[in-house]
């Protein structure tokens, strides 16, 4: 299918000799494939996953070495190595390894001179156990990354619901012009007839005045309805580019394809019931409300943790040369542990803290509410009107068949002398008009069908 978009495309640009069409198909395909709009929610959802990157390094093993000497007066005060790698889990707890190697005659009493190693851990046992600023992090840039995916759907579903209306509007000015084009054709004919007739003395001379007149009156129309026709082309130029991300100029002679009625709209759901459970349950914008809900959740728990104390345990195996465990007697010889515990009397900003990430929680369940009943609202509002057109076009198509049959009649009379120009003349404006009507009608209903669709948050998944 992508290669019959490039291919099409490039017809675009190199012209054609004859008439060529465009179906809704070809269309829509042209739109996902190339326009801006589409290449921006890929870019973004790049973004979330770069995001969702940065977020993940904070658990990244770290490996680091530092060294430093400093000599006075000839003297060898330190001489200081000591690489080291330390390895954080999603549980808080991290482990830590490294090597020391401390040289000088002016060290602290409580270093140890030479090369000694250590295998560590550190555990935090109350504040940070369950909850701490990297694993929100994570937690959060994988739902901002569902968010991107969601925030696409909706930028998707708008731009086609705009691209199809679009398209329908071009459509309908092809069959209204068309139609104009039919009617003024007949003048034509109908005013050669007259002139002959009057030439032979079978019409008065008025009635060739009549003729004319009908026949500009549909002249006019003819070029209002082209412009009409050259505008909604140019509004349908504004979805189409190409894969370099240049916009394409749709060309002159090129028509909607023959006996068109929006393809795409055979795989609609117009069952009410249906709209609104696929709505409440996989809406976009519904989604995001609840991917923002759960964002909320996490920073909630992660603002409770300022509640608890904090009260960290960290042990270091220590030994001559490099890491061993062999010989080891954790809690007899050489080992290092400490115990930290702090904890603010008052708690004021922990309190504040957690009271503030629950008071933003129960905001955003009541827009997530507002955003439901809103999303209800819309989908029976446009299922409605969906209703109401085929009702209306059901009428319409009664009507213009009337009309056309009176037309036919009238011309049947004038033919036998029995009616003027001035009668046939004002049945075919009537039906003109009718046949307006119903593509009007027809035109309204498919946008509407489009409309309903994206109203549940459905149609780009169509």
């Amino acid at each position: 299918m992508k290669n019959k978009v490039l291919l099409f495309l490039l017809v675009f640009h190199v012209g054609w000799g004859q008439q060529k069409s465009l179906s809704s198909t070809e269309y829509w395909q042209i739109v996902q494939n190339f326009h801006p709009i589409v290449k921006q929610t890929l870019i973004d959802i790049k973004q979330s996953n770069a995001s969702l990157t940065i977020a993940r390094g904070a658990f990244d093993p770290v490996l680091q070495h530092y060294s430093t000497q400093k000599t006075l007066d000839g003297k060898n005060y330190l001489d200081y190595h000591t690489p080291s790698l330390s390895i954080p889990t999603w549980y808080g707890i991290e482990f830590s390894a490294g090597i020391e190697n401390i040289q000088g005659s002016r060290l602290d009493p409580s270093q140890t001179v030479g090369q000694t190693s250590y295998l560590g851990v550190q555990i935090p046992l109350a504040k940070n156990l369950l909850m701490d600023k990297r694993r929100a992090a994570l937690q959060q840039a994988k739902i901002m990354q569902k968010m991107a995916i969601q925030d696409q759907r909706t930028e998707l579903n708008n731009l086609l619901q705009n691209a199809m209306e679009s398209y329908i509007t071009w459509v309908r000015s092809h069959q209204v012009l068309q139609l104009v084009q039919a009617n003024y054709l007949n003048a034509t004919k109908r005013l050669d007839f007259v002139r002959k007739s009057v030439e032979f003395g079978d019409r008065p001379a008025v009635d060739t005045l009549e003729a004319l007149t009908q026949k500009q009156t549909f002249e006019n129309m003819l070029t209002a309805k082209a412009v009409e026709f050259t505008n909604a082309r140019l509004g349908l130029s504004a979805f189409l580019w190409n894969a370099d991300n240049s916009p394409v100029d749709l060309s002159d002679d090129v028509v909607p394809a023959a006996n068109e009625e929006i393809r795409l709209l055979a795989n609609a759901d117009l069952n009410l019931t249906s709209l609104l459970d696929k709505a409440m349950q996989n809406h976009p914008e519904i989604n995001n409300y609840r991917n923002k809900l759960d964002v909320l959740g996490i920073e909630k728990k992660l603002k409770f943790q300022s509640l608890l104390p904090k009260l960290d345990v960290s042990y270091n195996h220590l030994s001559k040369g490099g890491p061993s465990l062999y010989g080891a007697s954790f809690l007899e010889n050489n080992y290092k542990y400490g115990i930290k515990f702090e904890l603010p009397l008052r708690l004021s900003e922990g309190r504040g803290a957690y009271q503030a990430a629950k008071l933003k929680l129960e905001t955003e369940q009541l827009n997530l509410n507002q955003k439901q009943l809103q999303v209800e609202i819309k989908v029976r509002n446009y299922f409605n009107q969906f209703e109401a057109l085929q009702k209306q076009i059901r009428t319409q198509e009664s009507a213009y068949t009337n009309y056309q049959s009176l037309v036919k009649a009238e011309e049947m009379r004038f033919e036998n002398g029995e009616s003027s120009l001035f009668l046939i003349n004002s049945r075919e404006m009537k039906s003109l008009e009718a046949a307006e009507k119903l593509a009007d009608l027809k035109a309204y209903l498919q946008k509407t069908t489009f409309a309903l669709q994206a109203s549940a948050g459905v149609l780009y998944e169509n």
